[in-house]
């Protein structure tokens, strides 16, 4: 058996076995001064050298290059416009990991979450990330970035036929039809907001013959310039113009001239000329290179419900319109429809019995509401209220739907969630009970 004893006991009976008077101190402190200056030298050059073999230090460089900005995942319903470019970037870090750098480890984005939906153009902050945890972004130049972020919109249409000449001397164009007559318009709110018309563009060759065509609709403004950042469904219509003999006089469709922006969140359902088509007469060559008939201009600026404008006739010097002078023009304007998210409602409990206490396993929910969007737009913040009804509910734990108040002319088209977790319990303190008397 091996008997192990404390180490301090081992120490102990080692320094009683030394003889302390026959220790040469001098010996032990001069002898061999070569070899222990030796030792002292390397120990010393062994201290530096640890000293300064510390991390090197951060510098900061520009990346070589630009570093485009990557367009960011958008919430359904909305759209995101505008041009995000690149940017240039310094980083700061140790050098050799700064000039590893390369086009796979570094990414610019936008942050989205400072973002309220607008027609207007907004600043962002671009966000740069470097996989390397040993490099820190220093710089960003530009640091912002304008875009547009609006809610995605759409409105149907009817085609109109829009004519890039004239048909050949001695001809004239009847009216076109559609195939399909309306299409659908969608884009950013208040480029849909607009879009006065859809215009079919057709082009008549030098032959007297039918026009059957497929052209790519245009969606354009009161002016008749197209609308930028808008799609249009479908992408073709099939467009058809027979082409008849005309002589001194021509019946030619009525054409509105619209010009001015209806009221904001507002867009122009329909207009509707009364006649739909006038009689002109006049020299051969410029009754010939009449498509249609052009109304005096109608302000439609501010314009919110439908109005009717009674307006005269404009036709080219050597022109003269037979028949009445003036045309009706109605022209309806509708509210745009849209949603409006309302995150983070907070969850009230109500009709709660007297000495109760409510607790719920979630306290707010997210409403998405539907309607026009001038009524989404001028609600608060506070315009929906969740409720869940405790009415004759004792204490226990029980599964509720959650009840909302929303603003007239608005619908519910989400809440999330649709069902909590109500816990109640008693208020009361319980009765204490008293102890009987002892016997003795």
């Amino acid at each position: 058996m091996i008997i192990r004893a404390p180490l301090s006991e081992v120490a102990l009976a080692l320094w009683r076995r030394i003889d302390v008077r026959r220790i040469d101190l001098r010996r032990l402190f001069l002898g061999d001064v070569g070899l222990k200056s030796a030792a002292l030298a390397v120990a010393l050059l062994l201290w530096i050298a640890a000293i300064y073999a510390g991390p090197p230090p951060d510098v900061t460089l520009a990346y070589a290059g630009r570093v485009p900005v990557d367009r960011p995942e958008v919430p359904s319903g909305y759209v995101l416009t505008g041009q995000l470019g690149d940017v240039a970037v310094k980083l700061r870090g140790p050098e050799d990991a700064v000039r590893s750098v390369g086009p796979q480890q570094i990414r610019a984005t936008i942050d989205l979450s400072s973002l309220a939906p607008s027609s207007s153009a907004q600043d962002v902050k671009v966000v740069v990330r470097v996989s390397d945890d040993r490099v820190h972004v220093a710089q960003v130049s530009p640091e912002t970035v304008s875009v547009r972020f609006e809610r995605l919109a759409q409105r149907t249409l009817p085609v109109q036929a829009r004519f890039a000449n004239a048909p050949p001397a001695g001809f004239q164009a009847a009216p076109a039809t559609f195939r399909p007559q309306e299409v659908t318009v969608s884009g950013p709110e208040s480029a849909v907001a607009s879009v006065a018309t859809v215009l079919a563009t057709v082009r008549f060759g030098d032959a007297p013959v039918d026009l059957a065509q497929d052209v790519r609709p245009e969606a354009v403004d009161a002016s008749g310039q197209q609308v930028a950042g808008v799609e249009v469904d479908p992408v073709s219509v099939h467009v058809s113009v027979p082409v008849l003999s005309s002589a001194t006089t021509r019946a030619l469709p009525i054409l509105w001239h619209v010009v001015g922006s209806v009221a904001p969140g507002y867009w122009i359902s329909q207009i509707a000329a009364d006649p739909v088509s006038a009689t002109v007469a006049g020299d051969r060559a410029a009754v010939a290179a009449l498509a249609h008939v052009d109304t005096q201009a109608i302000d439609v600026s501010g314009l919110a419900g439908a109005k009717t404008f009674v307006v005269g006739l404009a036709v080219p010097q050597g022109v003269e319109v037979l028949g009445p002078q003036q045309a009706t023009v109605t022209i309806d304007v509708v509210a745009l429809s849209g949603t409006r998210p309302f995150p983070l409602v907070a969850i009230q409990v109500a009709n709660l019995g007297p000495g109760l206490a409510a607790e719920l396993d979630r306290g707010t929910v997210d409403v998405l509401l539907a309607g026009s969007v001038p009524t989404l737009n001028g609600l608060g913040t506070d315009a929906v209220g969740a409720f869940v009804d405790a009415s004759g509910k004792g204490p226990g734990t029980y599964p509720i739907d959650v009840s909302l108040r929303t603003p007239a002319g608005t619908t519910v088209q989400s809440l999330q969630p649709a069902r909590v977790t109500l816990t109640i319990r008693s208020t009361r303190p319980s009765a204490t009970p008293t102890p009987a008397p002892s016997t003795q």
